[in-house]
């Protein structure tokens, strides 16, 4: 781990229950401190990344979202983001998962770079708390 040695202190603000869940899991895998398991949750995310930025070609893929449906807005950005790529989506499932909480799973065929654009879009808005996207290359 060159590199390590030099470390920059950063600050964030998490809402209460994110960082509550995060000191559960970190002491759950043991690690000695946040700091600890922040760098290695860094790491994890830059290594998503790069593997998202492999995706090209034509594949089939899927995105699994959560999200919180009382977010202002968000249903409607959404909607906005599906008809944008509506060529590109074959088909959606929703499902609630809670009250304030929902799960959908988009099936998508197309351009690598498309379906990875759409996630990302997906990922950036306020309320959204997950989303993973899963491809596959199409065989002739």
């Amino acid at each position: 781990m060159a590199g390590d040695a030099e470390l920059s202190r950063i600050g964030i603000s998490l809402p209460k229950h994110l960082l509550d869940k995060f000191d559960e899991i970190i002491t759950m895998r043991g690690y000695s401190s946040r700091s600890e398991g922040i760098r290695d949750a860094i790491r994890s995310y830059i290594t998503h990344y790069q593997w998202m930025s492999d995706v090209k070609g034509e594949r089939q893929g899927v995105i699994t979202m959560t999200y919180d449906h009382d977010q202002r807005g968000l249903l409607q950005n959404i909607l906005d983001i599906q008809h944008e790529y509506m060529t590109t989506i074959q088909a959606t499932v929703h499902s609630h998962v809670t009250h304030d909480r929902c799960l959908e799973v988009i099936l998508l065929r197309g351009e690598g770079s498309e379906l990875k654009s759409i996630a990302e879009r997906l990922m950036s808005q306020k309320g959204v708390e997950s989303v993973k996207l899963t491809t596959i290359p199409l065989q002739d």
